[in-house]
């Protein structure tokens, strides 16, 4: 037992290829997308901080960078199937946890397990931080299905995908984050020249909001 196999188990995050088993352009995988959700929550715990919300930082990285570390022992479930019924999502996450918890009894010495413990349980709450995390998990999405559909993928995968992760980023109780990727980034995204009509997507999303 060491910290060395928790180190070790990090490079398989980087064989975890996301949504599998589709055409994509881009592969992404678990270990980038940890890396580019904790930019993500980085800047829009800013935008929080700038409007009087106090953020606890060291709770915002650990959650983001953290958040899933379980899939080394599961892989990416595909979020249709992951979301297909509530009892099979909460299923999923009792496997989670079962398989983390096992894995800090084994592999983390036992002066860490309390540390790793509350560091690997389930980020997203209501929370500022957890929200925030949620908000940053989401906004990744949306980012790998924009930028298929901007190069022409037709998979109708991803144009679920997109619009998905849009309506759940502009229905999540985060006034001062949601309104600057409404007002300022979704403006960036419908100027850019794309292979699909993302304007057109992003205007019917917006219009039933």
């Amino acid at each position: 037992m060491g910290i060395h196999r928790f180190f070790t188990s990090l490079n398989d995050l980087e064989r975890i290829i996301r949504a599998p088993g589709r055409f994509k352009f881009e592969e992404h995988n678990v270990a980038a997308h940890s890396w580019k959700v904790s930019q993500y929550a980085m800047f829009f715990a800013t935008i929080e901080e700038r409007e009087g919300r106090p953020v606890d930082w060291k709770s915002l990285y650990e959650r983001t960078i953290n958040h899933d570390f379980a899939e080394v022992f599961i892989g990416d479930i595909k979020t249709p199937v992951k979301y297909a019924s509530p009892e099979l999502k909460e299923i999923l996450a009792r496997v989670e946890e079962g398989m983390m918890e096992k894995f800090i009894l084994k592999e983390i010495p036992e002066e860490f397990q309390e540390v790793f413990f509350d560091r690997m349980k389930e980020g997203k709450d209501e929370s500022l931080e957890g929200r925030l995390l949620e908000f940053a998990d989401k906004l990744d999405q949306f980012y790998e299905a924009f930028a298929e559909l901007k190069r022409g993928n037709t998979d109708k995968e991803f144009l679920k995908m997109y619009r998905i992760a849009l309506s759940k980023i502009l229905d999540l109780p985060l006034t001062a984050s949601v309104d600057y990727f409404r007002d300022v980034i979704l403006d960036d995204i419908m100027t850019e020249d794309t292979a699909i009509d993302i304007r057109k997507i992003t205007k019917r999303v917006l219009e039933a909001h």
